[in-house]
């Protein structure tokens, strides 16, 4: 999941790239807990409009 949609392997962060890491699990977690369908999708709109991401339970 993360690969894909969060391109985590093509990441250039070098320095502490787990505190990156977890930044995107947690995103994953607080949209899995929201009943997200499609993630990719998901992060694509909330990039546009913030207000979708303050919309969220869990911030």
């Amino acid at each position: 999941m993360r690969d894909v949609t969060l391109a985590d392997d093509a990441s250039l962060i070098r320095v502490n790239p787990g505190i990156m890491a977890r930044l995107r699990s947690h995103a994953l977690n607080i949209a899995r807990a929201n009943g997200v369908k499609n993630i990719a999708h998901t992060f694509w709109t909330a990039a546009i409009d913030p207000d979708v991401i303050l919309a969220y339970k869990g911030l």
